[in-house]
């Protein structure tokens, strides 16, 4: 990776405003994570800024691949414009994705492939505050990952084939001091959303979740921050739209599929370090827990992780970072997690 970056500190200094002059990010990212494994990201992305006082914009492409035979590829196309009053994103994939879902006897291998496409069109009503309307349409199909093996048991297996589509309500307020990696301000932002059936047993259900993230420098070249999620979803809600450890949230410890409810709770903090333009580490800590409803959610009991983390910033002229984290939770299981960017 470090052989392609002459050209973005060759760039850092240069007027970056308009589309020509934007920066293009093309290299293969490896992946790790406790739900679909390890694996290999394909991914060619074009930042720009279309004006001076917006966030940067994304033209992206990516294709997967990981050692449990999970696959797709996906689109997206980001825009912030008219200093970020108007904020534009969409994203389609196409993907068949194998991962394990905990029933009550045990894990059960399964695989789900589908469509999935989602645009989102917000207005900033002041510099920080956002809000607007989100669109999504799921089409999926769910079987068991292996030949032979028992059959999806119920409650799960009346969401094995099913078309969705989900008009929802998307809500930001964001006062820090940059997109990619904040040092000082926070964010709140969150989505409530309804869901339609157009194909399958399910009924119409509904799902709303919030994140407020807040940042600080304690001092220099040192951040610390922190996370505290909620989820709640109704009772006919599919169980890969249900609230979960690691779902919107971004908690590590646990596969994203491990802890399903109706209803989550969730506390994380980091601290980042950056000990050279190009190193940094970080060490974090969580808490959540998921239940049937809020004064419910100690039947499932307290789950928690920690762990550390190494960082490799891949640009000068954008602080994006390539991160490595390792992470123990409450079992004493281990996980590892390879990706772009910052968890939260």
């Amino acid at each position: 990776m470090d052989s392609q970056m002459d050209g973005f500190d060759d760039a850092k200094n240069e007027e970056t405003i308009g589309f020509r002059n934007g920066s293009v990010v093309v290299a293969p990212i490896p992946f790790s994570n406790p739900t679909i494994g390890s694996g290999l990201v394909l991914g060619a992305g074009y930042l720009f800024n279309i004006d001076e006082g917006s966030d940067p914009s994304l033209l992206g492409v990516a294709a997967l691949r990981s050692d449990n035979g999970s696959e797709g590829y996906g689109l997206a196309a980001n825009f912030y414009l008219n200093n970020n009053r108007w904020q534009i994103e969409t994203l389609f994939a196409n993907a068949q994705i194998n991962y394990d879902l905990y029933t009550p006897a045990a894990p059960l291998p399964i695989s789900q492939s589908g469509i999935l496409a989602r645009a989102s069109l917000s207005y900033g009503f002041t510099p920080d505050a956002s809000a607007g309307l989100s669109l999504r349409y799921l089409n999926t199909d769910i079987n068991p990952a292996v030949p032979g093996l028992p059959p999806i048991p119920p409650p799960f297996n009346q969401f094995l084939n099913v078309e969705i589509a989900n008009v929802g309500f998307v809500g930001k307020w964001d006062t820090r001091d940059d997109t990619i990696y904040p040092s000082k301000g926070f964010i709140v932002e969150g989505e409530a959303t309804r869901g339609y059936t157009l194909a399958g047993l399910t009924d119409d259900y509904s799902k709303g979740w919030i994140n407020f993230t807040h940042y600080m420098q304690p001092f220099a070249k040192a951040v610390i921050a922190a996370r505290l999620s909620t989820c709640a979803v109704s009772t006919s809600t599919p169980f890969f739209d249900q609230c979960s450890l690691g779902g919107t949230d971004g908690f590590r410890g646990f596969s994203a599929t491990q802890f399903l409810d109706l209803r989550s709770l969730s506390a994380q903090v980091e601290f980042r370090q950056q000990f050279t333009e190009r190193l940094g580490a970080i060490a974090f800590a969580g808490v959540g827990m998921v239940g049937p409803q809020f004064n419910e959610l100690k039947i499932g009991g307290t789950h928690s992780s920690y762990g550390i983390g190494a960082r490799y910033r891949v640009s000068k002229k954008f602080p994006v970072d390539f991160s490595v984290d390792y992470a123990r939770n409450s079992e004493r299981e281990d996980q590892l997690y390879i990706y772009v960017g910052q968890r939260f």
